[in-house]
């Protein structure tokens, strides 16, 4: 994992228990942070460090080379994903670019001039869907939605509710994977996955082609929810993730859709704070 970094970042790196580094944060010319159990610190050439003169600082040509070596030095078989604004690498990380987008017609051609990385490093915690699994769906699966601020664990939860329903359920269950992070570690053996296609595709394909009985997908917006009715209205189950910080702030067209709504606590990471029903009562 985070074989691309540059070699500097990954000897800083060695002095740090990896299971708690949820991001990395590269700039050019300014130190490199990393959030580590929910705080940012910054990264020395020993681990990490509160003394800003100590941090690592990487150039422009260090987060163009981490692009070639996450791409596996094909640009081009990762083009579509850069037009989007990110890459995920070989072991689930994802990196979003900050660049200068080339635009054609109003749509983005290419990304160049990368002047930030974001990599969101991937965690395995089997188990960590369990209490969710038990309160939600021990007894029926439903339509759930898995909600909070970015970075949170949502991804993490819905890679384990996959693993528990294939093993309590032995459904079939299709993994819509848009950006290659779900399907990342331990899935059931009845878990199927499209990978770095969009929802609309990824959904109408999936369900004609696979016969899913539950579809798991991560970060939802309104506009993918005419996928998801669509996919309901067939009779499939759908459990997926949107960010929302706040009950009150979620869209109304979600409420239509899901069943159950869980809300993350945004201080302690993959912890419950809510769990709403869609008529908006809060459930015991």
């Amino acid at each position: 994992m985070l074989e691309f970094l540059p070699q500097k970042i990954k000897n800083g790196l060695r002095y740090v228990n990896l299971q708690h580094v949820y991001e990395l944060r590269l700039r050019v010319d300014k130190p490199v942070t990393v959030s580590w159990k929910g705080d940012y610190r910054y990264l020395s050439e020993y681990g990490l460090t509160g003394n800003r003169q100590k941090a690592l600082v990487c150039s422009a040509e260090d987060l163009s080379d981490c692009i070639y070596r996450a791409g596996a030095y094909s640009v081009y078989s990762v083009e579509e994903q850069l037009k989007q604004g990110f890459l995920t690498a070989a072991h689930g990380e994802r990196i979003g670019i900050a660049g200068e987008y080339v635009l054609e017609k109003g749509q983005p051609l290419a990304l160049r001039n990368f002047n930030g990385l974001c990599i969101r490093v991937p965690h395995e915690v089997v188990g960590c869907g369990g209490e969710i699994y038990k309160i939600c769906m021990s007894d029926k699966v439903g339509n759930l939605l898995l909600t909070s601020s970015p970075g949170l664990g949502k991804t993490t939860i819905l890679r384990d509710l996959a693993r528990i329903l294939s093993e309590n359920t032995k459904k079939n269950i299709l993994i819509c994977d848009e950006r290659g992070e779900i399907s990342v570690g331990k899935l059931g053996e009845t878990c199927d996955v499209i990978k770095f296609s969009s929802k609309e595709i990824a959904f109408e394909a999936g369900i004609r082609a696979m016969r899913p009985d539950i579809i798991v997908t991560d970060e939802l917006t309104v506009h993918d929810l005419k996928a998801v009715e669509r996919a309901i209205f067939a009779g499939v189950r759908v459990i997926a993730s949107a960010h929302y910080a706040e009950i009150s702030r979620i869209a109304e067209p979600f409420f239509a859709s899901f069943d159950d709504i869980v809300l993350l606590d945004d201080k302690e990471i993959g912890k419950i704070k809510e769990i709403y029903h869609k008529r908006k009562e809060e459930l015991p």
